[in-house]
């Protein structure tokens, strides 16, 4: 059997947490900042977990099981 190769995209945008959850970004923090308020850029900056439908998706492609 080859190695599997894991998606780029995919492991440019998500990270696993030490127990096991896929922390994301935010996304709409890139540009076009001028016309969003302060409140909303800044609940923009955290980080957020990746929902339960699509965790298994992800893994796949970062290959995890």
């Amino acid at each position: 059997m080859p190695k599997l190769k894991t998606k780029s995209s995919a492991k440019k945008r998500f990270k696993v947490t030490g127990t096991g959850k896929l922390k994301r970004k935010h996304a709409f923090k890139s540009h076009i900042l001028t016309k969003k308020s302060k409140k909303r850029k800044l609940k923009l900056t955290h980080d957020g977990l990746v929902h339960k439908s699509d965790e298994s998706n992800i893994k796949n492609q970062l290959n995890l099981k």
